[in-house]
């Protein structure tokens, strides 16, 4: 079991920066591959990028690659997601996940591979 309790979210204009930490609960959270994934009103969940366990292998979603970075520290048992460049597009619930899953990189793209979510921080890129 892991619970997970993300921060960081806010208000920002287009071309700034967020950062977005995630602790989790628990004595197991190098076991997991670590996601983030991003709702906005109206549309489905989708995957914004995800973190192996040691932290090497990262995967990152087309829209934000280059802009996003995921890193994770073991020892504070906390997941970041840095955001720079932000653009409205970028408005959106973010959540972070976790998963034992360990197919490949396309699953960690897969919500549903993920059973544990924090709770949500919302994210406001104005133009």
């Amino acid at each position: 079991q892991v619970q997970l309790v993300e921060s960081g979210g806010g208000l920002v204009q287009a071309g700034g920066s967020l950062r977005l930490s995630c602790a989790a609960s628990g004595r197991t959270f190098s076991s997991y591959v670590m996601g983030w994934f991003r709702q906005a009103p109206g549309k489905e969940r989708e995957f914004a990028t995800a973190i192996g366990r040691i932290g090497v292998n990262t995967y990152y979603a087309d829209s934000v690659k280059g802009r996003f970075a995921i890193s994770r520290d073991n020892a504070k048992n906390t997941v970041y997601l840095q955001m720079n460049s932000l653009k409205p597009e970028d408005t959106a619930v973010y959540y972070c996940a976790a998963t034992s899953y360990s197919g490949g990189s396309n699953g960690y793209r897969n919500p549903f591979q993920y059973g544990y979510w924090g709770q949500g921080t919302q994210v406001t890129v104005s133009s």
